[in-house]
């Protein structure tokens, strides 16, 4: 149920021109020491990155752009993100609380603003469960994971009333396309189908749909990408030699946080579940060797571990588009992919429905 926002009738609605128009942002941030800070923006689907100089709290920024689109910040303590149009814009606020800056003059960033308003009440319930997690006990901790899942599917709900209320505003497709990062195919294509031709038809729509032909990949139902890479000992592995098993598919990296705090519990289910036809393939998206097979040691990993050693454009990953890991894809013995983004408790459960009952 959305409640509580306030949006003019004429809700922003996008027309692609074929000429940039031009944005410009002034800064005023007190306590802001002098140096750089970095913008990052998308031009014709590629990154860009402006840097600018900051003065006495003050800068200036600005660009040609062809659409409303979202703009990233890195300041030195952190980054930040707000909606920029073809307008003269403001950004206020304190270095001491860059989470609260505030941007005036976009009518799409207002939107914004009222549509995280919209959630605080899920925000107040869900910020005490944070806080309790790390002092929780493992039990406990599942029942915090069981809550903040149910308040994220609650989210989610509401993205698609927005969606389905204002199918021709701009932040409607930015919801979608947020959610496209890390989604699933089956969840995301029917809020784009939702979005109005001219929505579809801009830049950001446009790409938007081209992400979707990715996801379409990893849909569940598809069959696996018979791919081969390299393992520790540098021979070739190819997908195909696991036929006939339920292989967890785990794109992880040395580097990641999450991921190495996730291998323990992969291998809990590793351990379970391997002598009835189960197994884990790990592909890294490492591009340092040593820390790769010293990251695979140190946690203990038994399974099979593949890496081309490209990073985050490790050709599998990429057809598959991953954007965050970890991230896995669970395959049926016929080489099909029956889940996605697997791990924790959901993980545990899966393989308990599979082998257990």
């Amino acid at each position: 149920m959305i409640n509580k926002i306030k949006l003019t009738a004429g809700l922003l609605v996008v027309t692609c021109t074929a000429w940039a128009q031009k944005a410009q942002l002034n800064g005023n941030i007190k306590g802001l020491k002098d140096g750089e800070i970095v913008f990052y923006r998308s031009v014709n689907g590629a990154p860009k990155m402006d840097t600018v100089q900051t003065k006495g709290g003050q800068f200036t920024w600005s660009a040609a752009i062809h659409e409303p689109q979202k703009i990233s910040i890195m300041f030195p303590e952190r980054y930040v993100e707000f909606f920029a149009e073809a307008k003269n814009m403001s950004l206020t606020g304190t270095a001491e609380e860059l989470d609260k800056l505030q941007v005036k003059g976009s009518s799409l960033q207002d939107e914004a603003d009222a549509y995280q308003n919209s959630l605080q009440d899920i925000t107040d319930q869900e910020n005490p469960l944070y806080q309790q997690y790390g002092k929780a006990t493992a039990e406990e901790k599942k029942q915090i994971e069981a809550k903040i899942s149910n308040f994220r599917n609650i989210r989610r709900e509401r993205a698609a009333e927005y969606i389905k209320k204002y199918p021709s505003s701009f932040y409607s497709l930015s919801l979608v396309a947020d959610r496209a990062m890390v989604g699933k195919y089956e969840d995301i294509q029917p809020l784009y189908a939702i979005l109005s031709a001219a929505m579809k038809n801009t830049m950001q729509g446009k790409a938007l749909a081209n992400r979707l032909d990715i996801l379409k990949r990893s849909a569940i139902g598809t069959a696996m990408l018979n791919f081969s890479q390299a393992d520790l000992d540098k021979k070739l592995v190819s997908f195909s030699s696991f036929k006939g098993k339920y292989v967890l598919v785990d794109f992880w990296a040395s580097w990641c946080g999450p991921c190495r705090q996730e291998n323990p519990n992969v291998l809990k289910e590793y351990n379970k579940y391997k002598d009835k036809n189960f197994t884990v393939l790990g592909i890294s998206l490492d591009d340092n060797e040593d820390k790769w097979k010293k990251a695979i040691k140190d946690d203990a990993m038994p399974w099979t571990q593949v890496s081309d050693l490209k990073g985050f454009n490790n050709e599998v990953s990429s057809y598959y588009g991953i954007m965050g890991i970890p991230s896995t894809l669970l395959v049926d013995p016929n080489g099909v992919i029956i889940a996605k983004d697997l791990r924790g408790e959901t993980l545990s459960e899966k393989l308990k429905e599979l082998f257990d009952n």
